[in-house]
């Protein structure tokens, strides 16, 4: 196991238990024996879901499972395990989801229809099913609103530590809680989530508008953040909503544009910016967090194809690890972008010291006070680029040794 990350949280916060939601751990012996790697979490009847997936052409098998039954809005059960991503296995793939849900259903009592499953892992093993049998019973049996925590250690692969957060919001009047966990710590370029993450909410919230709520957010949480510009096959992000605030006087919500849904939209939004932001802050071997901004692009989305080229850019990234500001290669990562942007307009700052204006060395530039800049375990880079209004925000991180070596070992 790796050192816990230097950028990890000093502490987490309370998870207050949300209506209509139990979780439970165990060890079911995927890779490891003795190891918890197994989590389940059982919702009460009639909880809504939404869910975003890795849009990779060679989806995990679970990624197809989930996909197949969202269309239902409905879910009991989810069954989470790490050790295995039961991806690039073909026919048998297929059968131990079926096998997994399976069991489940018969542990939990929950139609297979609305039992969803994510895996994280290794690629290209076939998955034992057969190891839940049993272990899911156990679990459904201790479940309990209070182990939230413990279920998002069980989730854990590379990661250093766990990645968890809550907010607490008014709907019409009503408190409600958002809680939620995320894995991920390499293989990340997410498009359209993270490895894997889970968000619960005891809102009274329809299916449709969760989806539609979900879809936006991810554009400028976790579809803003790369760790090393590779995109899982499992990328699975769930939101559930169990609705037992209902019983408190909060309303049924059924459309996405409804005004009353202001509050929990920003709430959800801050809640996926904080565990991407995690994510990134546990990249494999990091050392340093990265805010990268780009302005004055042609569009929004040009800003943002130039800002992932910067923070994509192996070369940029060992810059930064050996805390050397080197901004031509912020330079050559802007050209190679295929974006529109004029050499003599482009200026760039590390914090706020612009380190170069209209096509060249700022004269003001003193590299003695760039170097303690980036001695920093926070390094916010800005371009701009000097050709429109678009403006967008990405998050990174370094690349070190350690991220070579972990990954070198990854399956020995």
């Amino acid at each position: 196991m790796a050192a816990v990350s230097p950028l990890a949280p000093t502490s987490y916060p309370d998870l207050p238990e949300i209506g209509g939601v139990r979780f439970a751990a165990g060890a079911a012996g995927i890779r490891y024996k003795g190891r918890t790697d197994v989590m389940l979490a059982l919702f009460d009847k009639g909880t809504e879901v939404a869910g975003v997936f890795t849009k990779s052409k060679c989806p995990s098998a679970p990624v197809d499972w989930c996909r197949a039954r969202l269309s239902g809005g409905k879910a009991r059960a989810l069954v989470v395990n790490s050790g295995n991503a039961n991806a690039f296995t073909g026919k048998l793939g297929a059968q131990a989801t079926k096998q997994t849900a399976a069991i489940a259903a018969k542990a939990t009592g929950a139609p297979q229809g609305e039992i969803f499953l994510a895996s994280t892992g290794v690629i290209g093993e076939p998955l034992d099913a057969a190891k839940f049998d049993g272990v899911l019973a156990k679990l459904a049996s201790k479940a309990k609103p209070s182990d939230m925590f413990e279920a998002a250690k069980a989730i854990m692969t590379t990661d250093t530590y766990p990645k968890v957060a809550t907010a607490k919001v008014e709907l019409d009047g009503v408190a409600v809680t958002l809680s939620g966990m995320a894995k991920g710590a390499g293989m990340i370029a997410p498009d359209m989530a993270t490895m894997l993450s889970f968000i619960f909410t005891d809102a009274p919230i329809a299916a449709g508008a969760l989806q539609a709520m979900l879809s936006k957010s991810v554009q400028g949480s976790f579809n803003a953040i790369t760790v090393d510009s590779d995109t899982s096959t499992s990328d699975t992000l769930l939101l559930f909503a169990t609705g037992a605030a209902a019983q408190r006087g909060a309303p049924k919500i059924t459309a996405a544009n409804d005004r009353r849904l202001a509050p929990f939209k920003a709430a959800l939004d801050a809640l996926l910016l904080d565990l991407a932001h995690q994510v990134v802050k546990d990249g494999e071997g990091a050392r340093k967090f990265v805010e990268i901004t780009v302005t004055g692009a042609a569009s929004a989305a040009a800003a943002k194809r130039i800002a992932l080229s910067i923070a994509n850019s192996p070369l940029v990234k060992t810059a930064i690890a050996g805390e050397d500001a080197n901004w031509g290669r912020i330079v050559a990562a802007v050209g190679k972008a295929g974006e529109k942007a004029e050499r003599d307009r482009l200026a760039i700052w590390f914090g706020e010291i612009r380190v170069a204006n209209k096509g060249q060395r700022d004269p003001a530039y003193d590299e003695a006070e760039v170097s303690k800049l980036m001695r920093e375990p926070k390094i916010d880079i800005y371009v701009e680029i000097g050709v429109g209004q678009g403006k967008a925000t990405v998050w990174t991180c370094d690349l070190t040794k350690e991220y070579v070596e972990i990954n070198g070992d990854y399956r020995s």
